[in-house]
């Protein structure tokens, strides 16, 4: 009996230590998660998406009686604040992705988050004092001199990709994806009720805007201190630090490669971008002429083509298809889509129309997998953020472009913007479809210089 009893505190101080650091090992685990911010910060913004959306419908409807004049205020201040939103972060995103590549990975998460946080804010005392709607033109200045999403998202995929190894990166970064859209959804489905709430102090979109700021101010304090690197990560940078950072293979043919990748990726951004911001407009008018409720349910059918597209590469994972065979599949799937979308007269054909784009979500991804394995890991961050880059400095051209073709068919044919979109989509699989072919070349040239050593 005494020596039982001499036994049991030493085996509950052991059941203890071992429970103790079970919870240690997993707090250190939870805090290598990047998962909580992406979830937060993207339900913030869908939230902050909505808010604006309808925030510009109400003060341009307030201006103009006309719906044709409205749509071209609608679409001129969309124009003003995507191009300001796109050019900014020019400079600070390139800064962010050196500072990144250096080893700092949350420097170029925390600090576009910051701006964020701020910018959001604005929409939401805009929206308490009644400031006028130019006042907004601010918020992509101050989003995107903290990086904004060009950065945010390079460091995201970066982080991503440090730690995952080379044949589990596309599926890594899918399943970030799969919760930026998850997020995304739940978000746009409560936005557009959430929005409509109100009080006799309160006006429309205050609890949306605030809400939006709150989680924003969440993501930030959970990157700032409580993420952690992880020793993985650490351990990828260290390794690749002590190589030359740059292109893995200097192959003349990897370097074609890449450019394809990027003009690929280019130019499906363009029809991308370009088509979902005609829609945003295109959606408040006649016959749709959608409230805020719609265009929540709207946002939120565009984030669930996050799901089935991480669905689709699962599938094709396993049905063996290569990452080059997915992207032209998700480029078809909106090609397909978006031409729809111009014929579009009645709700239900909107979303038959969205449907049909259920992988066009793949291709992007993919494209960024695809160069990550094409470059050292020093290099992800300043890789993804030129990619990034790219796609600004070419929508700066395109989206003037689309909005005078808009604005200049609405009473012919407004949804010829959509078919441009098509037809965008359709160049895009050029280069990859070269890529495709250049695979068993580079394969055949390798057994061929085997063969002549043998």
């Amino acid at each position: 009996m005494d020596s039982f009893n001499q036994r049991a505190p030493k085996a509950l101080s052991n059941v203890f230590i071992r429970f103790y650091d079970f919870m240690v090992f997993k707090m250190s685990s939870c805090r290598e998660l990047i998962v909580p911010v992406v979830f937060c910060a993207q339900v913030a913004s869908s939230f902050f998406d909505t808010a604006l959306q309808m925030v510009v419908k109400e003060r341009s409807a307030t201006n103009s009686t006309d719906p044709d004049r409205e749509q071209k205020a609608i679409t001129n201040f969309n124009m003003t604040f995507n191009m300001i939103l796109k050019f900014m972060p020019i400079v600070p995103a390139i800064i962010l992705a050196k500072v990144g590549d250096k080893g700092y990975r949350k420097v170029p998460i925390v600090v576009p988050l910051v701006g964020y946080f701020l910018s959001r804010g604005l929409l939401l005392l805009d929206i308490l004092l009644e400031w006028p709607l130019q006042v907004l033109y601010a918020v992509p200045v101050i989003h995107g001199l903290c990086g904004g999403f060009a950065s945010y998202w390079a460091g995201v995929m970066a982080l991503v990709s440090v730690r995952a190894r080379e044949d589990e990166r596309s599926l890594s970064i899918m399943r970030t994806e799969l919760v930026y859209g998850i997020a995304g959804f739940i978000g746009s489905l409560a936005s557009g009720h959430l929005f409509n709430l109100y009080t006799v102090d309160l006006k429309h979109g205050v609890v949306l805007s605030g809400l939006s700021v709150l989680l924003y101010f969440f993501s930030l304090l959970y990157a700032a201190l409580f993420l952690r690197i992880g020793h993985l990560a650490a351990l990828g940078d260290g390794q690749e630090r002590r190589e030359s950072a740059g292109i893995i293979n200097q192959d003349a043919h990897d370097r074609i490669n890449i450019i394809l990748l990027y003009v690929s990726g280019i130019l499906y951004d363009i029809a991308v971008a370009g088509g979902m911001e005609m829609l945003a407009a295109y959606v408040l008018k006649d016959p749709l002429n959608w409230g805020a409720t719609e265009v929540g349910y709207g946002n939120a059918i565009g984030s669930l083509i996050f799901i089935t597209s991480f669905v689709g590469v699962k599938l094709f994972t396993r049905c063996s298809v290569r990452d080059e065979g997915m992207i032209i599949i998700g480029m078809i799937s909106f090609a397909v889509g978006i031409y729809f979308m111009a014929f579009v007269t009645t709700t239900p054909m909107y979303f038959l129309a969205r449907s049909l784009t259920l992988f066009a979500l793949i291709p992007m991804p993919t494209i960024r997998s695809l160069l990550s394995k094409q470059v050292k890991g020093t290099s992800y961050g300043i890789t993804f953020v030129m990619l990034q880059l790219s796609f600004k400095l070419a929508s700066l051209v395109t989206t003037p472009i689309y909005t005078k073709i808009y604005q200049a068919t609405l009473d012919t044919f407004p949804g010829f913007v959509f078919i441009l979109s098509s037809i965008f989509t359709v160049l895009s699989m050029i280069p990859i479809s070269y890529v495709v072919l250049g695979f068993p070349v580079k394969c055949c040239r390798m057994a061929l210089s085997k063969t002549q050593w043998i």
